[in-house]
């Protein structure tokens, strides 16, 4: 269902999304970490033009500063990149 949009008249504060969902893994020296990334589709807008927000299910950098990887972005390939790059900066430690 792709004109999902279209059919839903939704005021802006009902906050409509569309999921989508993707599997990374990670491979840092303790082993391979799979991380799941849920990726928001809004209808409307919360931060300017970012439509997309993209965002990991675990935390990296626990043990000094816990990090949850997100990305905002204006196309889902771009809040995708952006989540991506942060798993990338601190190794799981759980």
């Amino acid at each position: 269902m792709e004109d999902w949009k279209q059919h839903a008249h939704a005021h802006p504060s009902e906050a409509l999304a569309k999921l989508h969902y993707f599997s990374f893994k990670k491979q840092q020296a303790s082993g391979e970490v799979e991380f799941h990334i849920t990726v928001r589709e809004n209808l409307h807008a919360e931060i300017g033009a970012l439509l997309f927000f993209a965002e990991a299910d675990k935390e990296t950098n626990q043990k000094t500063l816990p990090y949850r990887p997100t990305g905002w972005s204006n196309t889902l390939g771009g809040a995708l990149a952006e989540c991506i790059k942060n798993i990338r900066r601190f190794d799981y430690e759980g």
